[in-house]
Order: C-alpha cells, then sequence, then structure tokens
C-alpha cells in the first residue's frame, strides 16, 4: 500500500511479528532518510516494531532539496498555527493508514520527532481522541500552548529532550513545556543534555530509547 506521505520504512527482521510502531517526524528541511539513522541503533532493542519515517507534505521553502511540515518563512503567529493545523491533518490521514495496514492501534504507536517534527509530534499526540503509547521530542517546542490547551484530548506519556547550547531552538522552550504539560497533567520527563546543540546526540538517543522501551512494557 502507499501511504498520502512518501516514508523511509524499516521493517522488523527475520519477518517477525509486529507489535509496535514507531513514526519519525524530521525537521525543517529534512526527509525522511535523514532522522531514520536513528533506528540504527534502536531496532536491535526492537525486533518487533516497525519504523516509518515520512516526508514532509511541503517542500521546503528554503531547500528545496528537503521537506517541512509547515512554512517558517512567515513568523506570524497566527499563520504558523494555520499551517501547523494543515499539517496536523495529513499526518492524522497518514496514521490512519498505517493502523489500518498494519493492524496497529494507539497504544502501541510511539509518536517522535526532532524539532519542527517534535513539534507536530507534540501536537498530534495529545489531540487525539485516543493515547498513543508515548511521545519522544527532540530539541522542539510547544506551537502555541494556548491553542494546545484548547484542543488537548489525552495525556499521552511524553518525553522531551534538548541541549543546552540549542541556538535554533532555545533550550528554554523545554521549561515552558514541561511546566504547561505538568499543569495540564500529563506525565512528562525531560532531559537537559549538557554541552549540546541543535541535533540527537548518541546520549539523547539512549535516553529516548530507554523511556520508549520503558513504555512499551507497561502499556
Amino acid at each position: 500500500m502507499s501511504f498520502c506521505l512518501e516514508s523511509t520504512i524499516i521493517k522488523p527482521e527475520k519477518n517477525k511479528d509486529i507489535s509496535n510502531l514507531v513514526v519519525l517526524l524530521h525537521g525543517y528541511g529534512g526527509d525522511g532518510k535523514d532522522i531514520s539513522m536513528l533506528t540504527l541503533s534502536w531496532k536491535r532493542h526492537m525486533p518487533n516494531t516497525i519504523f516509518i519515517c515520512p516526508n514532509g507534505h511541503e517542500t521546503c521553502a528554503i531547500n528545496p532539496s528537503g521537506y517541512q511540515w509547515f512554512d517558517l518563512t512567515n513568523d506570524d503567529p497566527n499563520y504558523i498555527i494555520e499551517q501547523s493545523l494543515k499539517a496536523e491533518k495529513k499526518i492524522n490521514k497518514f496514521l490512519d493508514e498505517i493502523k489500518e495496514e498494519y493492524k496497529i492501534e494507539n497504544k502501541q504507536i510511539i509518536l517522535s520527532g526532532f524539532s519542527q517534527g517534535c513539534m507536530m509530534s507534540i501536537n498530534v499526540g495529545l489531540t487525539s481522541e485516543h493515547s498513543f503509547n508515548c511521545i519522544v521530542g527532540f530539541s522542539g517546542k510547544i506551537i502555541d500552548i494556548k491553542n494546545l490547551k484548547t484542543r488537548r484530548k489525552n495525556n499521552t506519556n511524553t518525553l522531551l529532550i534538548h541541549g543546552d547550547q540549542d541556538d535554533i531552538v532555545s533550550p528554554t522552550h523545554l521549561l515552558e513545556a514541561k511546566d504547561f504539560l505538568l499543569r495540564e497533567k500529563v506525565n512528562i520527563d525531560t532531559h537537559l543534555i549538557k554541552n549540546c546543540g541543535h541535533h540527537i546526540p548518541i546520549e539523547a538517543s539512549s535516553i529516548a530509547l530507554n523511556y520508549i522501551l520503558k513504555n512499551i512494557l507497561i502499556n
């Protein structure tokens, strides 16, 4: 089956049954192949998991060889909310397609993303009618706290990881997200990685993997 978003797919080896599904959303100007590199260290520990890494639904405005979930050339907050909501609809359609294809429910799906992909993972994950297994976000933020507060429908367990030297998405957004999610009664874990900029170091990948494995066991 072809999905509404072109994707890099890493299936379990040796035709193992699929028990869980990880969706990895790339950052601004990236693509599914870029972020699929995370699976190199994860898949050995998750033999019954399929990893799906979709390309954004739009060509990136400043990097035509990559993709975007929403346009960042216009920094008007209302415009960004409008565009991110369009991306949510596309991602939700994509999720419906992969759930049908692999006979998977939300509780078996881990939503993860980097930077802009993290932002989309938070919004999609917490506005769904049914909770996901967990949300794992790297170097991102909540796009608009007031907007998310009015639309949040579940309390999916969430892990947010950020570098303390990030000069693209300020690490202060990690604290803002943690404060908001605690007040919303969402189980939130956070990690601030020392001497780390806007990328996913091995330490962050390991923390995320352990968190995912823990949530797979309890769901």
